[in-house]
């Protein structure tokens, strides 16, 4: 008995050296082979992501990005004003260190004043251009620019590449052979990892590209220096229009700690613009003229947004429907065109079991906008309450086609399958429901059916153990137990064989 112990654990201690010298043949490699020259500083500096992958990634995360982060919300739709900050992004982006690079603007519908930006795209929010006065703007476009042209969001995915290799290396080398093996395809290192807030050194250097890009294109620079001590105003001036919530706070608290104070920035900018080349000046070097004229539309729509709808939308989320049905409603008579209030309407009339009000308003958004995500996602709970199963499909469909992380449009679009016995087509939006919400009450148990009734016994074994975990009472839960117990010799038989 002693022997066959030993024999074991020499097998697993052999086994565990064996991939432990696998993952530091890879990670020796990828130090070898994976250096790559900084465009901006013409530095050799290690780059497990290729200029492929990082455009790749970029484009695989943004649809996903416009409508969660930072406030969500989609695109805001103004042709007139792309085309002019369009113009604006992509002459800065000619003068940056990667000017190769397949680059879109867009201007996302959200209140919250931010600018960010993903290889392949840059994006600024409704409430940042609002609160700005002249084309002082072009410091955070070329400020976004500068982000990805020093490969900020790649240096970051291969840094944590990195770490999960190594926590892999310390979980194999004890014995944490599953954590092991994921760590192996580095399948960890995903689309979000673009958004992680960057370190206060890469915003000082966006910054100074961003004011280099700004001084050859002949804009004065000086203008960074306002737009930046016109910012903080802007992020506070928002923080009061919505109270002061809870969460609100914590945004701007992380905001502002990951980006350098507004004082310590702005003697940076001075320091940069002393020792940046200057071009000859284009006009006034500001455009205020043309901004303010460019963007009159939006600031009157923006007013809308932070004095009726983003109340609308608080008072919404503590469940005070009139209170919050008063404000939408004033939003509309305000400013008919915006598809944000019409579906707003329709998810309180939801709410109020009012579904004929409720259609009526999310057709309206649809009317408006015809691809807005929202309103597809309100008819598709309404096709899944009245188990019309089909039309739910149809529109769910749509809705995670727009926003693919909407995680409430996947857990209906999964039942609205399994509830037809499209066993298939359910597993893929219930898997991703299930790893945005691990503790879901029932899921595992549909997922278990679903994996059973095609023939992939191991996969439903896995989701039925996680149902127990979750709730083994209810009848998914008991169904899950029956099938445990029955598989258990199948697909543990060691643990049968120790009992």
């Amino acid at each position: 008995m002693m022997t066959s112990c030993r024999r074991k654990c020499h097998a697993r201690a052999n086994e565990s050296a064996r991939v432990l010298c696998y993952l530091l043949l890879i990670l020796f490699c990828g130090v070898v082979t994976a250096c790559a020259v900084n465009p901006v500083t013409g530095k050799d500096e290690l780059m497990l992501v290729s200029e492929e992958e990082e455009i790749k990634i970029g484009k695989s995360v943004y649809r996903d990005a416009l409508w969660s982060a930072e406030g969500g919300g989609g695109e805001y739709h103004d042709p007139q004003l792309k085309r002019y900050l369009e113009g604006v992004v992509m002459r800065l982006h000619r003068v940056s260190h990667r000017p190769n690079l397949p680059l879109s603007f867009t201007v996302q519908n959200s209140s919250v004043p931010n600018a960010w930006a993903i290889p392949g795209h840059v994006v600024m929010t409704r409430g940042l251009l609002a609160g700005l006065e002249n084309e002082g703007v072009r410091l955070h476009h070329g400020h976004e620019i500068g982000h990805v042209s020093a490969r900020h969001s790649a240096r970051h995915m291969t840094q944590n590449m990195l770490l999960g290799l190594a926590l892999g290396i310390a979980a194999v080398s004890i014995g944490d052979k599953d954590y092991g093996e994921a760590v192996l395809g580095l399948g960890a290192v995903g689309g979000q990892l673009l958004l992680l807030k960057y370190s206060r050194d890469d915003e000082l250097e966006a910054d100074r590209l961003g004011v280099a890009y700004m001084s050859k294109l002949g804009y004065d620079p000086n203008n960074a220096v306002s737009a930046h001590r016109n910012l903080e105003k802007i992020y506070r001036e928002y923080a009061r229009s919505v109270g002061q919530e809870p969460a609100e706070r914590g945004f701007f608290e992380e905001l502002l700690s990951t980006h350098p104070r507004t004082s310590v920035r702005i003697d940076e900018i001075q320091q940069m613009i002393r020792s940046t080349p200057q071009a000859a000046k284009a006009g006034d070097g500001s455009n205020r003229a043309a901004y303010q004229s460019m963007t009159a539309n939006l600031r009157k729509t923006h007013r809308v947004y932070t004095e009726y709808y983003d109340k609308a939308v608080r008072a919404f989320e503590k469940n005070r429907l009139a209170e919050a049905n008063n404000y939408v409603s004033r939003a509309i008579s305000e400013d008919r065109y915006q598809p944000p209030f019409y579906a707003l309407a329709g998810f309180i009339y939801l709410k109020q079991n009012n579904p004929a009000d409720a259609e009526r308003y999310f057709r309206g958004a649809l009317s408006l906008k015809a691809d807005y995500q929202p309103a597809l996602r309100g008819l598709g709970m309404m096709s899944y309450r009245a188990q019309n199963y089909a039309a739910a499909i149809e529109h769910m469909r749509k809705a995670v086609q727009i926003f693919p992380g909407d995680v409430t449009a996947q857990r209906l679009l999964g039942m609205s399958y399994y509830r037809t016995s499209n066993w298939r087509a359910a597993i893929d939006p219930l898997r991703i429901a299930a790893e945005a919400n691990p503790k879901n009450k029932t899921i595992h148990g549909i997922l278990g059916q679903c994996y059973e009734n095609v023939n992939d016994r191991r996969a439903a074994y896995e989701h039925y153990k996680r149902q127990l975990q979750a709730n083994p009472d209810s009848d998914v839960g008991r169904l899950a137990a029956n099938r445990v117990q029955a598989w258990k010799p199948e697909f543990e038989p060691e643990t049968q064989k120790k009992k």
